[in-house]
């Protein structure tokens, strides 16, 4: 879906998206599907929350990535002692930096 806007409209449009801390599509639908025309701009996320959340992006990749391996070992049946030894060393890993990186985020 698209709409146009004029110039002028336009950036006062990309001004309020950039004020209220949601995409543009979040602030569209804000806006016109529950017919408020005000909205409370959200603070911005710190550094130490933006690598928290980058971090978590990648522990929760590398959880499935893990949970696939074993998966898939379990059902060729060559899963062995060694196979989740070596996955319960890798979610030990994550864990550790997951704790590391939370106590910094406020």
């Amino acid at each position: 879906m698209g709409f146009r806007l004029a110039e002028a409209e336009y950036g006062a449009y990309l001004e309020k998206v950039a004020c209220s801390g949601l995409s543009a599509s979040q602030f569209f639908r804000e806006c016109v599907l529950t017919n408020r025309t005000t909205i409370v701009a959200r603070a911005p996320a710190s550094a130490d929350r933006k690598r928290a959340l980058f971090v978590l992006n990648k522990a929760g990749n590398n959880l499935n990535q893990i949970a696939h391996v074993l998966n898939a070992a379990r059902l060729d049946k060559s899963a062995t002692g060694q196979t989740y030894e070596s996955a319960l060393d890798a979610l030990e890993q994550i864990e550790l930096l997951l704790k590391a990186h939370l106590r910094h985020v406020a």
